[in-house]
């Protein structure tokens, strides 16, 4: 038990596998925290819900990188593993306004509520497909078999890659996300070969548009929106690595809750029976706060001294918003340690706030909610396989989520 006085140790494994008492106690004792990340950057850690909206949608933190009052060997730390050396930092998780306006502007039009609507046929293809190829034996693990290749093939349809390219896509996407699990060196050489993929099939597009994102964006470049070949690439970039990984842990992070609530699930499942689709609408948005796929907010960066939360934050100092702390904060949310399926007033920060906020987040949601709903429609009685304290999550600062989840069911 930690004494009042004596903060709890953050980023160990112990931590990784359950961090909201952690975050609990930062909220109450300390709820802007200062501390050494694993990479030996300090930052500050903006843990309760009020002061992590402001901060959210605070212009004077910026999302560039060259703002971090650090040398270079240190602002080489911060951001996407391998971007910087792959010269893909033009993205829009590192720009500000005006840049930002004008690339969210260009690539909102993949994001819309019609895009995505027609969009859902072809979730509900690939959900099906991959659920077919392990139904017959009676057992899973849901992020390899399931969770991981679901939002690589959607991704890789909305930009346009060819089929035949996608498990290259793939094979590339998973030695990204094994945040230090993989050969040395494996993280910069992979986005390096998106990097490369990626340009060349840009160049090969503009001879043969179709209506895909990259086609999208080649045409607003063609009509004066002045994207430069950089900016696109590094735009394909950044909707490939946010749009897979978030996704990916919303399914794993959101089939572990409601295996381990069993009473939960079974209403949900009921709700299914009777053909209402409410709940699922408000479960979903309750997975998302319980234990959301994106842990801490990207990095922000100081470009004047200001308060948050009673703390002053110096030029340069880099503030990251615990999302995860936030979305427990009982503030804001009434008995937030609880899984509510059908929990009405829930304005989380999982997808985040502000100018910022996840263009992804529709087709994430269209994803989560498909995989769910057709996993526990088609696998009535799935079961872990596994004592949940065998489980491990992946390390890596900003994301939340699994390594494995081993399931077994009745065979069919």
């Amino acid at each position: 038990m930690n004494a009042p006085n004596a903060a709890p140790e953050l980023f160990t494994w112990e931590f990784a596998s359950d961090p909201y008492p952690a975050y609990a106690w930062l909220r109450e004792h300390a709820p802007v925290h200062r501390t050494k990340l694993p990479s030996g950057v300090e930052a500050w850690l903006v843990t309760r819900y009020a002061d992590a909206r402001q901060a959210l949608a605070d212009s004077r933190l910026s999302k560039n990188p060259e703002h971090h009052a650090e040398d270079a060997q240190g602002k080489s730390k911060t951001g996407i593993p391998g971007e910087r050396s792959a010269n893909l930092m033009t993205h829009l998780l590192n720009i500000d306004p005006p840049d930002h306006t004008r690339l969210r502007r260009l690539v909102s039009k993949a994001f819309t509520p019609r895009r995505i609507a027609e969009f859902a046929p072809r979730v509900q293809a690939l959900t099906d497909d991959l659920i077919d190829q392990f139904a017959a034996q009676g057992k899973a693990d849901l992020i390899h078999d399931f969770a991981f290749p679901l939002p690589i093939y959607a991704i890789c349809d909305l930009l346009g890659v060819p089929s035949e390219d996608q498990n290259d896509f793939r094979d590339w996407a998973g030695m990204m996300i094994r945040h230090g699990g993989g050969p040395r060196g494996g993280v910069g050489r992979s986005v390096k070969k998106i990097r490369g993929y990626l340009a060349e099939l840009i160049h090969r597009k503009r001879n043969d548009l179709g209506n895909d994102l990259i086609s999208g964006l080649i045409r607003a470049s063609d009509h004066g929106e002045h994207l430069t070949e950089n900016e696109a690439v590094a735009m394909c970039f950044v909707l490939l690595f946010a749009g897979f990984e978030t996704t990916i842990n919303l399914i794993g992070n959101g089939m572990y809750t409601l295996l381990r609530h069993p009473e939960q699930r079974a209403r949900l499942q009921e709700s299914f029976r009777r053909g209402e689709r409410e709940l699922l609408t408000t479960g979903i948005e309750e997975l998302l706060r319980y234990d959301g796929p994106v842990e801490l907010a990207t990095w922000r960066f100081a470009t004047e001294p200001l308060t948050i939360g009673g703390q002053n934050i110096a030029t340069g100092d880099p503030v990251l918003v615990v999302l995860a702390a936030a979305d427990r904060d009982p503030a804001r949310f009434p008995e937030p340690d609880a899984l509510d399926l059908s929990r009405r007033d829930n304005q989380h920060l999982g997808y985040g706030h502000g100018i910022h906020y996840c263009l992804g987040a529709p087709l994430a949601r269209l994803e989560g909610t498909t995989a769910i709903e057709t996993l526990l429609r088609r696998l009535p009685d799935l079961e872990l396989s596994v004592d949940p304290a065998d489980l491990r999550w992946r390390g890596g600062l900003i994301m939340r989520g699994l390594r494995t989840l081993p399931v077994e069911f009745t065979a069919h």
